[in-house]
């Protein structure tokens, strides 16, 4: 068996742990899915409470809902792929497996490759269910929307988020006990500066300067010109290539930084399974 063999297998035994880990805890999976219809259902029927909160009669309502939902449908979409690659670490916890998949002979990059393929596979699947369903109650008109060009731009931006979550998983390994929290941090300030519910041109100065830096800012406001407008793919670039090009820094970055912490973690004794 040739050593790429070895490194594929290697590699979908991730995946088939991670789909293992959904089967033993399916009904866990079916309260977060419900959790995250009833939510993006939520956040979207704001569109259509609008003119009854302030009274304003030219607001077209339907344009808010498609707003906000797609808003809504993107960012569930990246934190899905952001909580998964955490879960490169917080699964081996829960599991008491972490000691013996840090210390196994399977280069990090393998381990990282699985993780990646399945994290990015089951959030196209979470979010095409809920887009699915918030569609059907919404009775929602997309005939001239640019479909593919929302596609393209979701998986511009997986790479991104791809690199965040490696660098985020590193704060559950060196902080058994409240690195995860830590991380909902990082994810909630990306939320707030991205305009996942609003444009960014509404926040105060300093957080606009940041939102030029979050790789989802790029990916709200492309999917929202390719789904709300019907931009041309072609013309989707100026949201594409920045995405991409914060996933090729962030992503070696994040492999660097894991490396460098998951060496200090041995050294420390932090591998420890419970935290």
């Amino acid at each position: 068996m040739s050593a790429t063999t070895t490194q594929i297998r290697a590699g979908y035994a991730f995946v088939e742990r991670n789909l293992n880990l959904i089967k033993r805890y399916w009904s866990w999976e079916l309260v977060w899915l419900v959790y995250s219809t009833a939510e993006s259902l939520s956040v979207s029927y704001i569109g259509l409470g609008m003119e009854r909160i302030g009274g304003a009669q030219n607001v077209d309502a339907r344009f808010l809902v498609l707003y906000l939902l797609i808003g809504t449908l993107v960012w569930r979409y990246l934190s899905t792929i952001f909580y998964w690659m955490i879960n490169l670490i917080t699964i081996e916890r829960w599991e008491g497996t972490i000691e013996y998949t840090l210390m196994a002979p399977v280069r990090r990059l393998t381990h990282m490759l699985g993780q990646t393929f399945f994290a990015v596979t089951y959030s196209l699947l979470f979010t095409s269910v809920i887009l699915l369903i918030t569609a059907l109650l919404f009775d929602i008109n997309m005939n001239e929307a640019n479909l593919w060009g929302g596609a393209v731009m979701l998986l511009a931006g997986s790479f991104s988020f791809i690199g965040i979550g490696i660098m985020a998983s590193v704060m559950p390994l060196l902080f058994p006990e409240r690195g995860e929290q830590m991380a909902h941090v990082l994810i909630a300030v990306v939320l707030l500066i991205s305009g996942v519910y609003y444009p960014v041109e509404v926040l105060p100065g300093l957080l606009q300067k940041l939102a030029v830096i979050s790789p989802a800012t790029y990916v709200l406001n492309g999917t929202r010109h390719a789904l709300l407008e019907g931009m041309p793919t072609r013309e989707l670039w100026p949201y594409v290539w920045p995405t991409l090009l914060m996933g090729v820094v962030l992503i070696p970055l994040g492999m660097w930084i894991f490396k460098q912490a998951e060496q200090y973690a041995k050294r420390t004794g932090r591998l420890h399974r419970n935290g």
